[in-house]
Formats: structure tokens, sequence, C-alpha cells
């Protein structure tokens, strides 16, 4: 839902509070506030995440750190909108993500989110350029100078006319990268992107992201086990039973 525009007495402040959205200038690209999850078992309810409070400026990265069940992916679905936070409040880009419907996550997903996963997701029945605009075109903002220049820098030229099953581990990941950032994301996630990679590849593939970030000025926020990896970012958060260990 979106602010009306009628009351000429309503600020602007005013109106994006009345449609969900907080005053963009009051806060960063991301804050996650107190956010909790839990998951249910026939046991009963097992917390995963117990509070977590964290931020992340336009144009900034972050890497969350911690050992596996600690809550990391978690908490990256909740920020991409892929899952619902039992409480506490996450806004993007001014929007309030917590509370919002399945399609109004799906929406924010499509236009402001990228997401890298892991097992790089393409869709094999579609070659590198195609796997480059899905999301793009699904957005309604294909952009065919902007994904030339994602092939060139990503180095994917010559390769359009293949499919996932002709590339390589890295030239999948280097695709699931462009794919994310063919929308012009204001914020570009990823969970454990180069963990199927070799660690030259794995560099290379966080080179060209990194560098693709800077230029478009989104932001970046990447779960990871790799302190090294880590350690490129501008800022590293490590997650421990479901809180925030140490930043």
């Amino acid at each position: 839902m979106r602010a009306s525009l009628e009351s000429p007495k309503a600020t602007p402040a005013e109106q994006s509070q009345a449609a969900g959205r907080a005053p963009s200038d009051a806060l960063p690209l991301l804050r996650v506030l107190n956010v909790r999850k839990s998951y249910a078992t026939p046991q009963g309810p097992v917390p995963v995440l117990k509070g977590v409070d964290l931020t992340l400026e336009a144009g900034s990265s972050l890497a969350l750190l911690g050992e596996s069940g600690s809550g990391k992916s978690t908490l990256l679905h909740l920020v991409g909108g892929l899952d619902e936070a039992d409480g506490g409040e996450i806004i993007l880009d001014g929007v309030r993500v917590t509370g919002q419907s399945d399609a109004e996550r799906a929406a924010l997903r499509r236009e402001r989110v990228g997401i890298v996963f892991q097992q790089f997701n393409l869709v094999p029945s579609l070659t590198v350029a195609g796997n480059l605009a899905f999301q793009a075109r699904l957005a309604g903002r294909f952009d065919a100078d902007w994904q030339s220049e994602l092939v060139r820098r990503l180095g994917l030229a010559g390769l359009e006319a293949r499919y996932p099953e002709q590339l390589s581990g890295g030239q999948q990941q280097r695709v699931a990268i462009g794919r994310a950032l063919a929308i012009r994301p204001r914020l570009l996630i990823a969970d454990e992107p180069t963990g199927n990679l070799d660690e030259a590849t794995g560099d290379e593939v966080l080179d060209l992201a990194l560098d693709l970030i800077r230029r478009t000025g989104c932001g970046f926020l990447m779960v990871t086990h790799s302190t090294r990896l880590a350690a490129r970012l501008n800022r590293q958060v490590t997650l421990a039973s479901g809180v925030i260990a140490a930043s």
C-alpha cells in the first residue's frame, strides 16, 4: 500500500509512515531491530534468532559469520523477505518488511533485493542471457546496455547462448551474481556464494561482486564461514546461539 498524496498537509515522513514506510533520511539502507524467529518442532518451538539488531548503509558490505545453526541463513532469509519474522522489525530502503503479506514480500524481492545462493539456482531451460535477464524482466526493469556491461565485467562474453549444464561452477556463480545485479538492487544478499567453488575461483567471483557493488552503490550482506573472505568486507558480525556475539 502506498501513502495517499491527496492531503497537502501530510509531510513526506507522515506519508511514509502511513504506508508502512519509515522516513528514509532517518534510517540506514537496512535496519534490523530485535528480530526474533522460532521454528515449530514436535517438542515445541525452537528459537533460532533471539533478538538480533544490526544496520547496513547503502554502498557498504557486511559479513555474517557463525557456526552452523547459529541463525545466519535464517536472518538472511528474513532480510530478503523469503520468510517472516516472529517479532521485531526489519526496515529495508524505508520499507517495513515485517508484517508484509507474501505478495508484498515477493514484490520487494523482485524489485529491490538481489539474491545469490550457494547452489546457484539457475533456470536449466534458459541460456546464460536468459538467466541474466530473468529477474529484471519480471520486475519490468530489463536494461540491455546494463546486461551487456554485466556480461563483459563478469567475463561471460561468448557464453550467452550456453545453458547452465555447459558452464563450470565459477561461471554459473558469475551468472547468478549478474542475474541478482541486473535489477540494480538496493540490497544484494548472498548465502555462502563461494561455498561450492575452489579458493581461487571463489576469490575471483567475490572480487567481481565487490567491484560491481561499488559501482551500483547497493548494500551487500553475505553469509560465510570464511573469516578470510569476511575480512574483505567493510564490517563483520558474528552470530552465536541466535544473538550477535561480536562485530
